[in-house]
């Protein structure tokens, strides 16, 4: 049973009130108003758990900014060129265009699946060391 039901249950079945059962538990009385109001407006979805997802994001990249990086980027691929962050952000303020910081158009590059990986680190296996069991042993 999850812990919203079972205070949901003692303050509407039980009968017991609010601070009450927020004492019992172990937790916020505030918590426990939430809980109780929203059962009375949603019924039995209130049981379940919500999304901590912000609802917006006011520092994301704007849409037309993240369009302008991949068409300056697929132009550069097919016309053979170099298609790095540095060399978009320098077309996109030739063009006028707003031009995001060199870290954001390679987080834009990769998110979008137009970057190939490709590690700098030596695996792990890689790092396995050789000692001899002896003294000037080779």
């Amino acid at each position: 049973m999850s812990k919203a039901r079972l205070v949901i249950t003692a303050v509407t079945v039980q009968g017991l009130s609010q601070a009450e059962t927020a004492r019992r538990y172990g937790l916020s009385q505030a918590w426990v108003s939430r809980l109780v109001a929203r059962y009375r407006v949603e019924g039995e979805a209130a049981f379940e758990p919500r999304s901590r997802r912000p609802r917006t994001s006011p520092t994301a990249t704007a849409g037309p900014v993240v369009t302008a990086v991949l068409a300056e980027r697929d132009r550069l691929v097919a016309s053979g060129h170099d298609a790095g962050p540095e060399t978009i952000a320098w077309h996109l303020q030739r063009a006028g265009l707003p031009a995001p910081s060199r870290a954001t158009i390679a987080r834009l590059l990769t998110r979008h699946d137009r970057v190939v990986p490709a590690p700098k680190k030596k695996p792990k296996s890689a790092y396995r060391r050789f000692a001899a069991e002896q003294p000037n042993e080779c």
